[in-house]
């Protein structure tokens, strides 16, 4: 059997409110266990304990989530400042120099 290739690029992936997103999430997690917290005897009774204990690891994984977004968010950031400082600095060694190897040239 072959393998299947596809046909076209991938789109690119897309960016939004990443931390918000992520933040909103985490928040809606510890919202949710907190709301359980009270009734937790009726999960036992039930045995949905884990139901609980679900809201809370996703609020405690969101919390890394929160972290690494953020630093995920800060990185592009800094690197689209180093593009645009590289950027304006080259045009401007360039256009000196260049322009100044070119007059002497002719």
């Amino acid at each position: 059997m072959a393998k299947w290739t596809p046909q076209h690029e991938a789109p690119e992936p897309l960016e939004g409110p990443v931390v918000a997103t992520i933040t909103g999430g985490t928040i809606l997690w510890f919202v949710l266990f907190l709301v359980q917290l009270p009734f937790y005897g009726w999960f036992d009774d039930h045995g949905h304990v884990w139901w609980v204990w679900t809201c809370l690891a996703g609020g405690g994984l969101g919390l890394i989530g929160i972290w690494y977004v953020r630093g995920r968010d800060a990185a592009l950031k800094r690197h689209a400042a180093e593009q645009a400082a590289a950027g304006a600095g080259g045009r401007d060694n360039g256009a000196d120099g260049a322009g100044g190897a070119r007059a002497e040239g002719r």
